[in-house]
């Protein structure tokens, strides 16, 4: 995470940093990415930027924890929409991504991520419902599903539905940038696997 003297700097300066990061990590993947760019492009001194983070890997994780949140708060604002109706909640944030990364930067920014998935990458993005978290972001989620609408009796088993749902959600997505695929073919695909476990837990 950053450290106080990030929050501290002007908005301007904050999103400046921020945005040569994500030019840099949008450029190539976190292992080959350079400090020596992002400071270049930000125009801030080496030593400047250690005073607002640890490293690359600090201010890489911190992107995708800003945009895990993002996450979070739309899916939860898309399930309360939907009447706690899981499956389509999670068709309509999936095509929300989709078009999010349809801006350039954004774009190879997680095409770089995902195509160079590891554990950590993995959970910062799904941080809403890893083990951690169980008890805070999943509790939240939880408590606006509709459960009568599932072929399930507890929370313990809605917890194992979504990280399934969310493992199938990552497959689609590493599809996407593995496949080139477009945004319709990729929809479709997700649609049909998210439908065919509907079929397993929804009551008939």
């Amino acid at each position: 995470m950053p450290k106080q003297t990030f929050f501290n700097l002007p908005k301007e300066k904050r999103e400046s940093l921020i945005s040569a990061a994500m030019k840099e990590f949008s450029r190539a993947p976190l292992a080959e990415a350079s400090i020596a760019n992002i400071i270049k492009d930000a125009a801030i001194p080496r030593g400047s930027f250690y005073q607002y983070f640890e490293d690359k890997e600090d201010i890489f994780y911190f992107l995708l924890e800003e945009y895990s949140s993002t996450l979070n708060q739309r899916f939860r604002s898309i399930l309360v929409k939907k009447d706690g109706d899981l499956i389509p909640t999670f068709i309509e944030s999936y095509r929300m991504m989709l078009e999010s990364i349809q801006n350039k930067e954004f774009r190879y920014f997680f095409k770089n991520a995902f195509l160079n998935m590891n554990y950590r990458i993995e959970n910062t993005i799904s941080k809403s419902i890893s083990e951690e978290k169980r008890n805070s972001r999943f509790a939240e989620v939880a408590k606006l599903v509709n459960m009568d609408l599932l072929n399930i009796q507890h929370e313990a088993e809605l917890f194992h539905v979504v990280k399934i749902i969310r493992a199938v959600t990552f497959q689609n997505l590493i599809q996407v940038f593995a496949l080139d695929l477009s945004m319709e073919e990729s929809i479709k695909n997700y649609t049909l696997d998210l439908h065919l476990i509907k079929n397993g837990v929804y009551k008939k």
